[in-house]
């Protein structure tokens, strides 16, 4: 009988070798590339150890070095498309994020107290008044040398 073509009925099993670290009891190879990929996508420790199948503090004892420059990597990411968002398609909301965050810019204006009266007296205006009649050319008319 021949057979017929097409998929065969179940999984074709293989096998495939994994460069890597051997941890743990069950000594179970972990590629370092891969936790600092997991770790670049924001995965957890304890996600990334699930995946594993190893330990949380196994890992970490193991990948730490791994595992913080995964979430750099993942900060520079981030900080790389704010920058593009912000100042190539020109996102308003994320231009004022950055403004506050990185520029130390606020919202609140500025933040001397406003309500207080200036500190001048009706005798500081008496000592001002000869500089403005030669700065007007010596016409001291009502409030015209204030406007300048």
């Amino acid at each position: 009988m021949a057979e017929k073509p097409g998929p065969k009925p179940g999984p074709k099993w293989g096998e495939k070798i994994v460069p890597g670290i051997i941890v743990g009891r069950n000594k179970t190879i972990v590629p370092p590339e891969e936790v600092e990929d997991l770790a670049a996508l924001g995965c957890t420790d304890r996600y990334i150890a699930n995946w594993f199948g190893v330990d949380e503090n196994t890992l970490r004892y193991n990948f730490s070095d791994n595992l913080v420059k995964g979430r750099e990597n993942l900060k520079i990411s981030l900080r790389r498309a704010m920058l593009k968002n912000a100042c190539v398609n020109l996102n308003a909301a994320v231009q004022i994020f950055l403004a506050k965050n990185m520029l130390g810019m606020s919202d609140s204006g500025m933040s001397t107290d406003g309500s207080k009266v200036l500190p001048f007296t009706d005798d500081d205006l008496d000592e001002i008044k000869p500089s403005f009649y030669i700065f007007c050319g010596g016409s001291l008319g009502p409030n015209l040398c204030f406007l300048h």
